[in-house]
């Protein structure tokens, strides 16, 4: 890893993380800054030629799990918290590598994992966490069999919680320890065991008032929410934005766009689980309500694309299907193009996490960038195959100057300015 400084790359296309035409020149950067790109740039320190390449802004993952380590919730939820942790920092270094300098962990994290990070005790991506989400009895985040007869408040990913006033207590607590925003389970969901997918969960009255508790934070609450009852029930409660959404019909696409509500899709996960489903031990009930939304997750984010909907990008993958990350962008691809795509998991992704300077390149903006090894508006498969080298750069330095998997002849030429 490099440190800090002057870096400039030069001979390079750019997307900015908004245009859809890429920009010949150079970008410079001081102290993790971004200070000019174009053109019209003043090489100093480092100089990397990028022969042609692309540089995109880093990544961001907008639904992350750092301590999603199976897809059992008991192993997620009850297992030692040091493990968890431990676990978690290498799939946010793993993470790092194929290119998200940024993620949003929307069911778990807390701040000590985030400090190691930012202190560099850990490689890892800019670290967002909402901490455990919120779930009500027998709702997505309780892991209980209808048969388990046993107690459980919650664990490291999500908490039990009924009621708006356990509810507002709940979510001062997280903004008190470090969270940037708060998650909240509308409605059933894959792994989850006794509660209809559909359904939607929490009250209005439930809702309301964690989302009102965040806006006087200056922050937000999102949803896991499903199907267009439970999404509509979210949305007129105050929710910000929707987690998944795959059930969601043209009238509900149109009534987040409205309300200036962001759906952020996690395409790859069910694609992921249908494939490996027997791998990682899904269970008979989850593939059969994975079939569901997996067939319906493309015409929803279509939907949404129509009605004007800000897109994020997210994957929310557990245990062994980490490794799927990129593939989520080529399903994203698939149905919003390569420029689509990219705005979602950059600019869009960086708007929503209420963050000006990530997602983009542009004078003043965090140095986050990554650059491949071709140009993905001629060969797209250079954002998701591992087997194309990538160099990632993340607040000005080089973190990852070689190869992914199996593409070691490939290195940027550099040079001391």
């Amino acid at each position: 890893m490099t440190t800090p400084g002057s870096l400039t790359i030069r001979n390079a296309l750019i997307f900015d993380g908004e245009s859809p035409e890429l920009i010949e020149g150079s970008i410079s950067i001081r102290d993790g800054r971004i200070t000019g790109a174009g053109q019209e740039v003043e090489e100093a320190g480092i100089v990397l030629d990028a022969g042609g390449r692309t540089v995109i802004p880093g990544l961001i993952d907008a639904h992350f799990h750092a301590y999603a380590l199976s897809l059992t919730s008991a192993t997620n939820e009850t297992g030692p918290l040091s493990y968890s942790a431990l676990a978690g920092a290498r799939r946010l270094a793993a993470a790092l590598l194929r290119g998200f300098t940024a993620v949003r962990d929307v069911a778990g994290g807390d701040v000590g994992l985030a400090n190691a990070i930012e202190e560099g005790l850990y490689p890892g991506p800019r670290y967002f966490f909402t901490g455990p989400a919120l779930s009500q009895t027998g709702g997505h985040g309780d892991i209980r069999a209808a048969n388990d007869g046993g107690c459980f408040h919650g664990g490291h990913m999500c908490e039990v919680v009924d009621g708006a006033d356990d509810l507002l207590r709940a979510v001062r607590h997280r903004f008190r320890t470090g969270a940037t925003a708060i998650k909240l389970m509308t409605s059933g969901g894959v792994v989850s065991p006794v509660d209809p997918i559909r359904v939607p969960q929490y009250s209005a009255e439930e809702i309301r008032v964690v989302t009102d508790e965040a806006s006087r934070r200056g922050s937000y609450a999102t949803a896991h929410a499903y199907s267009p009852e439970a999404i509509r029930h979210s949305v007129l409660s105050g929710v910000r934005c929707i987690e998944h959404g795959n059930l969601m019909d043209a009238e509900t696409a149109q009534l987040m766009a409205d309300n200036d509500v962001y759906l952020v899709p996690t395409l790859v996960t069910y694609e992921a689980m249908e494939r490996r489903g027997e791998e990682v031990g899904l269970t008979k009930t989850g593939a059969a309500k994975n079939r569901e939304v997996l067939e319906a997750g493309r015409n929803a984010l279509a939907l949404a694309r129509d009605a004007g909907v800000r897109i994020g990008f997210g994957t929310d993958l557990m245990g062994e299907l980490e490794d799927e990350q990129l593939a989520g962008l080529r399903l994203q691809c698939e149905v919003l193009g390569v420029y689509g795509a990219l705005r979602s998991a950059t600019s869009t992704n960086a708007t929503l996490l209420r963050r000006a300077d990530l997602g983009s390149i542009t004078e003043g903006a965090c140095a986050d960038l990554v650059v491949l090894d071709g140009n993905p508006f001629r060969d797209p498969s250079v954002l998701w195959d591992e087997s194309k080298a990538r160099t990632v750069i993340k607040a000005g330095q080089i973190v990852s100057p070689g190869a992914l998997r199996g593409a070691a002849d490939f290195a940027l030429e550099v040079s001391v300015g």
